[in-house]
């Protein structure tokens, strides 16, 4: 990457931390930030969080705050989940769609109360969210984006309410609520989600003191982790990706995601093509796939039915010779190899009229090699995120 690329993107406000520790940076959605480190690398910074503790910079993740006389009520007639189900110091998991059920944006959401809503939309999305929520807000609402007051940094692993403990944090709280904290002069949120399925923290904290927060959790003996490890926990877990599970082209249906969509409220951006999709059945449904012998899936591979036998085009152990005829029943969305498994998984759009269910073989094209898989209901791993 250029100097002059590094300056067209934004930086974390723990950028010089990240370069101390040997951080091997790159471009996501417009910022530049760590993949890895220098001393762990992705499998073993994935490792850590699913065994003790790893602590991740996500603060090019977008902020938003909405507020003014009914703003949660607004708020809920615009994005699919149910804000009604939740209360105040509740934190839920949404999506904002457009009229054809497209996925603008998969967001959280944090109840203030009745007339504040907190929102973290990816960041490539930010903006867009902001736009859309500030076209649509009525008199006496105002929608603003705080993208660049706030850090994030999500502590996840089964460690990690022991570590914040030793900040003097001591976490309690249930999944998917946040408590307001203080550590040293930083006033922060803590909040018990994550995006790695193991018991976990993310940490809402003010711009200038992410990089106190941050130092506290290094002397606790919290791994540092890049995107690289996040990546993979959450492929393991099948956690959609927005721009590759989540589309325009790819709505909640298909993806499997209609528990984040309130399906009996009056009103929700795309609530009527969403239940029209609904009620005739999504053509393509988002599935996991196991390799059973070698390779590594990426994402935009094709997947083709699997050959009579279980075996691919008549060669066993999982990897045949050549591509052979057949039609592509599918697309991979994201692929890796399981730091865990120890085996190729990914994530797959997979025609509803091919008939395929979970435990059906299908082959991956691998650059111009099919490998057998296996057809999964996802997680990957077992863990133990609540």
């Amino acid at each position: 990457m250029s100097a002059e690329h590094h300056d067209a993107l934004f930086r974390s406000p723990l950028h010089e931390r990240h370069v101390a520790l040997g951080a091997k940076f790159a471009a996501f959605s417009g910022w530049e930030m760590p993949l890895e480190y220098a001393r762990g690398g992705v499998v073993k910074e994935h490792t850590a969080v699913r065994e003790a503790s790893g602590v991740f910079d996500v603060s090019h993740l977008g902020k938003a705050r909405v507020r003014g006389t009914g703003a949660a009520a607004f708020v809920n007639a615009c994005l699919t989940n149910d804000l009604g189900r939740i209360g105040p110091g509740q934190a839920q998991y949404t999506l904002c769609c457009d009229d054809s059920g497209g996925v603008v944006d998969d967001l959280i959401a944090y109840l203030i109360s009745d007339d504040e809503v907190f929102l973290i939309p990816n960041a490539a999305n930010t903006a867009e969210v902001v736009r859309r929520l500030a076209a649509a807000a009525p008199e006496g609402v105002t929608v603003t984006g705080e993208h660049r007051d706030w850090a994030v940094l999500a502590v996840q692993g089964p460690q990690s309410a022991e570590a914040l403990a030793k900040l003097g944090l001591a976490p309690a709280h249930d999944y998917m609520s946040f408590e307001p904290a203080r550590l040293g002069d930083a006033e922060l949120i803590v909040c018990r989600t994550g995006y790695t399925g193991e018991h976990g923290y993310e940490l809402v904290v003010p711009w200038d003191a992410a990089g106190e927060v941050w130092d506290k959790l290094i002397d606790a003996r919290v791994r540092p982790c890049g995107l690289g490890a996040r990546d993979t926990l959450r492929t393991e877990m099948g956690y959609p990706l927005h721009g590759q599970e989540l589309t325009l082209e790819i709505s909640p249906v298909q993806a499997r995601s209609g528990w984040a969509v309130g399906w009996g409220k009056p009103a929700f951006w795309g609530r009527d093509a969403l239940l029209a999709e609904k009620a005739a059945g999504p053509r393509r449904t988002l599935r996991g796939l196991e390799l059973t012998g070698r390779g590594i899936p990426r994402g935009h591979m094709r997947v083709y039915a699997g050959a009579p036998g279980g075996e691919a085009a008549g060669v066993s152990g999982g990897e045949a010779a050549g591509v052979s005829g057949g039609e592509a029943i599918g697309e991979t969305t994201s692929g890796t190899f399981s730091p865990t498994r120890k085996v190729g998984i990914a994530l797959a759009l997979i025609d509803t009229a091919a008939g395929i269910s979970d435990g059906d073989l299908v082959e991956i094209d691998i650059r111009g090699r099919r490998a057998e898989a296996r057809v999964v209901k996802p997680p990957f791993v077992r863990t133990s995120v609540r």
